[in-house]
């Protein structure tokens, strides 16, 4: 309530607000420093500007409140896009996820929470859900996807070629395209440079492969401001962070521009099954639901449905 009546109080800039609320809390809190108004609610009137949500002196909205790399677009002023094969509107685009979780480390997620409160390390349990997947879960779902003539992308942790080489000799034995997804299974955010994790991971994969990724994946979709400029200058040209449309969409970068492909947060297992615990029948019920929602837009311009 303090801290409200400052900010509603005073009409001055950004900045000098943030130095005259430091001194406020101080007064009355004793602290010397508040970190979390600097850094969350301040940090773009200090010295720390904010490269997206700049805010500029007097002035009480950002000059990006939207996207600045794509421009907005309603639906029905889409552009109407003609399928690669004639007649088939609907694309459907199946990612398996294939991920390195440091066993040393904080798992990127957790399925069971940890008794008394505590985060242990290992984390054993969480650990085991994660290479479950990496030992039985990989081969089940190549298996089911080879009998039925689906070839899918592989969202691969670079990592993989060191520590799991079974699993990345799979992938390419699959035939499935890899798509960028850092080298261990760690945000872009948390990196303290990302241009060269960027770097080594395409590498990686090119040294393996003998082809550069085209598509980028963040691990757990972190991107900073620099982020698609560095994956433009690298040759990265599509990326699968920007979940907000059902056709491509052009990102607009230093280095020219590249795609926003479609992606899936509704038809993703971490989502249906690890955050809303859904029963396992969820994920076909949502899925007929989705094709059906698509159909009446085919005749207009393809979707992507990606699972």
């Amino acid at each position: 309530a303090e801290i409200a009546k400052v900010i509603v109080a005073k009409q001055t800039s950004l900045n000098n607000l943030c130095i005259e609320l430091s001194s406020h809390l101080r007064q009355t809190t004793k602290m010397s420093y508040c970190p979390t108004i600097y850094k969350y609610v301040f940090a773009s009137g200090s010295t720390k500007k904010s490269k997206i949500a700049r805010m500029s002196p007097n002035r009480k909205t950002p000059d990006h409140p939207t996207n600045p790399w794509i421009p907005f677009r309603l639906m029905p002023d889409s552009p109407s896009l003609v399928p690669p094969q004639p007649g088939r509107p609907l694309i459907v685009h199946v990612v398996v996820n294939v991920e390195c979780w440091p066993f040393d480390q904080p798992m990127p997620r957790t399925l069971l929470s940890a008794p008394h409160g505590r985060n242990p390390l290992p984390d054993i349990a969480n650990f085991s859900w994660a290479e479950y997947g990496l030992r039985l879960g990989l081969p089940r779902i190549a298996r089911v996807l080879a009998e039925r003539g689906i070839v899918a992308s592989a969202a691969m942790n670079a990592a993989i070629i060191d520590f799991y080489p079974r699993c990345a000799e799979l992938v390419v034995e699959q035939k499935w395209e890899i798509i960028g997804h850092g080298v261990f299974q760690r945000s872009l955010v948390a990196e303290p440079d990302e241009r060269a994790v960027i770097e080594r991971a395409l590498e990686m994969v090119r040294k393996y492969t003998g082809k550069t990724p085209r598509g980028w994946l963040g691990p757990g979709f972190g991107e900073t401001p620099e982020t698609p400029h560095i994956l433009r200058e690298q040759g990265v040209d599509h990326i699968y962070d920007w979940m907000f449309d059902d056709i491509p969409c052009w990102i607009e970068t230093r280095s020219g521009k590249m795609i926003a492909m479609p992606y899936a947060l509704e038809l993703n297992d971490v989502t249906i099954f690890a955050q809303e615990r859904h029963p396992s029948p969820a994920f076909l019920e949502r899925y007929r639901d989705t094709v059906e929602m698509l159909e009446p837009e085919l005749a207009h311009s393809p979707r992507i449905l990606t699972l």
